[in-house]
């Protein structure tokens, strides 16, 4: 996919956009629709973020399949299950179901297998590679920004095999999962959990806490083969996580207990490898998921193959088990980050290890040691992730930033979200905030289905770059709602969209929500390809 280059400027292209995770996928394509030339760069070796190099299934609201997405994030969904039926030996009745659940796991009903988002995600980038419009730089980090005033003049980029590349472009999108290119370019920003005293939100604390962040997860993908031995090596630092407990757990946080999100008492999950699953309900709004690991995030449903065809299901581990507590990887030096960041990856591999050697069983036995990681899957050469799954970004410092009141359901009530009169698109989500690397137990509040204000997507200053993910201006509560795939694809679509406006009107970002008249045709624009800007009437969960 990657179109090699000895250049070391770009400069024939109309946005920049640095990160292709899920919204700067969607921002690319936005554009790319609208005509516009694109150069896109991803730190890791594949496109995707969520969706791909971190392993993460589609976690979606309940009405997702009626309403709630963009047009182009449903073509997205529709293509991932034509993929299956197309490709794969499924049974009839799979193969005939419109909703095909294609790993019949619970945390949302398009659990599928990274490989395949990749594979789909290419097919709907390459026609724009084929055709030039498209530049993508794989294993490539922002190291520099120039500026002139408030303007961005240039972005600095490394790739891992061929040097610096200087980019220079009009427009910036900043769509790295960190927020990476907030501090380089002098953008205001925030980071961590806000004082309720600056945000006025009712669960925010006394005081400031920047660097309090939700953990990260690395994820891993593991089948079962029943009377096999495949455990791993025992990991070296096993005996400190095996015995690592933060205040608020009930036990050693390797285990299949933990707190419940919604309550915080105790709940004791059950972990059941291949156990037929019958009818599925991924609704969370019905049901959390976690009760039953295994099929929490399966991704492989052998039950829906003809049969034979495949000997045992495969389940991404992405459970608060594996959520790592020991420190932030924004707001330190890299020697730290790349500290936790092994951190990560070995308290995953303790869990897989006491999966096999400790875990209770059924019959009274310990451990499964017929558990096999699956690279294939993963798209990696050992079954683990490509790259940790990351819930908390820099913020910009916005135009407007959404809080907790603002669609807490709580505050709201019958009211509904505050609805954004500059609306760019729709979300719906719990406020769902993992424990924290401040020593923060779950924070789970009832949400409304809520709109994205064009103003949050508008740093206070820096007129030409803009943030295309989850460093928009949300609050550290308010991110555990607007995080999530849906509403990520919808913001960078939004945001590639608006640097389309622009170069068409020769107007700026910020004088389309300040001019009336812009606004409207901008949003004109948005409805005509398929965004959908307000909700029906519906209730939170």
């Amino acid at each position: 996919m990657e179109r090699s280059t000895l250049e070391s400027r770009i400069a024939d292209v109309d946005l920049a956009i640095i990160g292709g995770g899920v919204g700067g996928v969607a921002a690319a394509l936005a554009a790319l629709r609208r005509g516009l030339r694109v150069v896109l760069t991803e730190e890791t070796d594949r496109i995707g973020g969520q969706f791909t190099s971190q392993g993460v299934p589609p976690d979606e609201h309940r009405w997702i399949e009626q309403f709630g997405c963009t047009a182009s994030y449903r073509r997205y969904r529709s293509a991932v299950r034509d993929y299956y039926r197309r490709w794969y030996p499924l049974t009839v009745a799979a193969r005939n179901d419109p909703r095909l659940n294609p790993g019949l796991g619970r945390v949302g009903p398009l659990c599928h297998e990274p490989r395949v988002s990749g594979a789909v995600l290419r097919s709907l980038v390459d026609p724009y590679l084929s055709s030039g419009r498209l530049r993508i730089l794989l294993r490539t980090r922002p190291v520099g920004v120039e500026l002139r005033g408030d303007r961005v003049t240039g972005v600095t980029v490394e790739r891992a095999d061929a040097g610096r590349v200087h980019l220079v472009s009009p427009y910036y999108l900043d769509a790295t999962e960190l927020g990476d290119v907030l501090p380089l370019a002098d953008v205001e920003h925030v980071t961590g959990f806000e004082s309720r005293h600056d945000t006025g939100e009712p669960s925010g604390p006394e005081v400031a806490q920047p660097d309090n962040m939700q953990a990260i997860s690395w994820v891993f993908a593991v089948e079962h083969r029943e009377g096999e031995d495949h455990v791993i090596e025992r990991p070296a630092r096993y005996d400190y996580w095996r015995g690592y407990r933060p205040a608020y757990w009930p036990g050693p946080q390797i285990g299949l207990t933990a707190p419940d999100p919604r309550t915080l008492a105790p709940l004791t999950r059950t972990f059941t490898p291949n156990a037929r699953s019958g009818q599925v309900v991924a609704d969370q709004s019905q049901d959390p998921g976690d009760r039953e690991l295994w099929e929490f995030r399966r991704v492989v449903a052998r039950e829906l193959y003809e049969p034979g065809f495949v000997t045992s299901d495969v389940t991404l581990v992405n459970w608060p088990m594996i959520d790592y507590l020991d420190g932030p990887l924004i707001g330190v030096g890299e020697e730290e980050k790349q500290h936790h960041l092994r951190g990560a990856r070995e308290l995953s591999a303790s869990m897989l290890y006491w999966l096999q050697t400790e875990a209770p069983r059924p019959d009274g036995g310990q451990g499964w040691p017929g558990l096999r990681l699956r690279p294939d899957v993963m798209d990696t050469v050992d079954g683990f992730a490509a790259a940790p799954y990351i819930r908390e970004s820099r913020r910009i410092r916005a135009e407007y930033t959404v809080v907790e009141q603002d669609l807490s359901l709580a505050v709201r009530g019958d009211a509904g979200a505050v609805a954004y009169d500059d609306t760019v698109g729709v979300g719906m989500y719990r406020i769902d905030l993992h424990p924290s690397t401040g020593g923060d137990n779950y924070i789970d509040i009832a949400s409304c289905p809520f709109q994205i204000p064009l103003g949050a997507l508008l740093p206070v200053r820096i007129r030409n770059l803009l943030p295309a993910g989850k460093n928009i201006g949300t609050t550290h509560i308010t991110n555990g709602c607007y995080r999530l795939h849906p509403v990520e694809w919808n913001i960078g679509e939004a945001a590639g969209s608006l640097v389309a406006y622009c170069h068409r009107e020769a107007v700026e970002p910020h004088d389309v929500r300040r001019k009336e008249q812009h606004l409207r045709m901008f949003q004109s624009t948005l409805v005509a390809d398929g965004v959908e800007l307000a909700w029906p009437e519906v209730r939170g969960y």
